[in-house]
């Protein structure tokens, strides 16, 4: 045995992708890309690797800690991203001149965050972004709720709840109780109270924060209000009554609910929620969080919010922001417990098995032909026994397998196996285009 041999071993907290796992993503982010574009959202892309000062203390002291930070060999202080938004900011700011406002983008792509592995959760996991930059419209918050419904429904849910808030209502409450110089505290514990519960969260508020008893229990009893997303906003509004900022945040829901209604969105998908303040920290205005009815306890699959002081720590201009961020890795392994995991066909529907060693350069050109009229073809490239090449074919999800030797070439005509029922057909070449087509419709 070779004692030099390197065990084959991924990191914890990372994980490979077989094929028919990637092809499941791949299909899950081309609807997402679909449903972005719908609204008018381009793409955009951006580097892997960040200066540290762009990433530091942009979604509080938690991110900062989770930061993959080290010093490249140019001796430069730099961090991978853990976020999308973050480095949007930086690219806006950058590029604000070529792109101008509005702008919408989405963004599918790798991000690193150095937390505790758990189930449905990486320290490498997949991101998909939109985003609108460079207006305070509420129409932009609301089309955002539009657009992360769409894409669950698009996805293949029905049971899904959009819970949303609005952190000028937190903010109004947190002003009444004087405690407008803790709110990033408080908020981020506030956060917590699903996970951890009422009792916890008031601890962590006071001992942590530094509120008193009675303002922690103020802002737990906005959070605990019940009823109709309407009776919660009516309930709300007396809360922030005569505040300014807590009135916004009232005003702006309302407004979204109606938009909701309008559009006849159906009314039990969504809620709000006034618990929710999503823990990071640049949050301005309404937040989202999305929860799959028969799987709460995975945690939200679609969550995003208002950052309209985000782009402000590099550009003087004021450039405001509304988004939200799909959970690729957490929906995938949700879909998986349950059941909703479909294989995804490899996409490519016809088979050539190598039939017939002597005709290797006649296989290869059949498929580019077909390849050129639109069909997805792969041509087995060792020579096998017929039956193990089409086993292969199935087990890999073919559709059709092309089968022809001497006699076929010689009569200008192909077989045509039906792999999922094994019949079996007969059509000249002149016609193989036009069978498949109709075959494979």
């Amino acid at each position: 045995m070779n004692s030099s041999l390197i065990k084959p071993q991924t990191l914890k907290g990372f994980r490979d992708y077989l094929p028919e796992a990637m092809r499941s993503r791949e299909h899950l982010m081309e609807v997402a890309r679909r449903v972005y574009r719908s609204y008018g959202f381009a793409p955009i892309d951006t580097p892997a690797l960040e200066y540290s000062e762009i990433l530091l203390g942009k979604g509080g002291d938690e991110s900062d800690k989770q930061l993959f930070r080290f010093t490249d060999q140019g001796d430069r202080d730099v961090a991978m991203r853990f976020d999308l938004t973050v480095p949007l900011a930086r690219f806006t700011a950058q590029h604000l001149s070529e792109l101008g406002t509005p702008f919408k983008r989405y963004h599918i792509g790798t991000v690193w965050r150095a937390e505790k592995p758990q189930k449905g959760r990486y320290r490498e996991f997949v991101q998909c972004d939109f985003d609108t930059i460079g207006t305070t419209a509420n129409t932009s918050d609301i089309e955002t709720l539009f657009v992360i419904h769409d894409l669950m429904e698009q996805l293949g849910f029905e049971r899904f709840t959009l819970r949303v808030n609005h952190r000028a209502l937190l903010n109004g409450v947190l002003e009444q109780a004087g405690l407008a110089d803790k709110s990033a505290g408080v908020l981020r514990a506030l956060d917590k109270l699903p996970k951890i519960g009422r009792q916890s969260v008031a601890e962590e508020m006071t001992a942590s924060v530094g509120t008193t008893a009675d303002q922690a229990e103020t802002v737990l009893r906005l959070a605990e209000l019940s009823g109709s997303p309407q009776e919660l906003l009516d309930q709300a509004g007396q809360l922030v009554q005569g505040n300014e900022t807590g009135q916004l945040g009232v005003s702006r829901l309302n407004e979204l609910l109606a938009a909701c209604r309008k559009a006849e969105l159906p009314s039990e998908r969504i809620q709000i929620d006034l618990s929710i303040a999503r823990g990071l920290d640049y949050y301005t205005g309404t937040v989202y969080e999305t929860f799959l009815n028969d799987l709460p306890g995975i945690g939200s699959v679609c969550s995003g919010g208002r950052y309209d002081n985000l782009a402000g720590l590099f550009t003087q201009q004021k450039l405001p922001g509304v988004g939200a961020s799909l959970g690729l890795d957490r929906l995938l392994a949700a879909m998986e417990e349950l059941g909703l995991f479909e294989t995804v066909p490899s996409g490519v529907p016809v088979f050539i098995p190598l039939f017939d060693k002597n005709h290797v350069a006649d296989y290869l050109a059949v498929a580019r032909r077909l390849r050129a009229a639109g069909f997805g073809v792969e041509v087995f490239p060792d020579d096998r026994a017929l039956g193990k090449q089409l086993k292969y074919a199935d087990r890999k999800g073919f559709t059709l397998a092309l089968i022809a030797g001497d006699q076929e070439f010689s009569s200008g005509q192909w077989q045509i196996k039906h792999l999922a029922t094994s019949t079996q057909e007969t059509v000249a070449d002149a016609d193989l285009v036009a069978t498949l087509k109709r075959l494979l419709a």
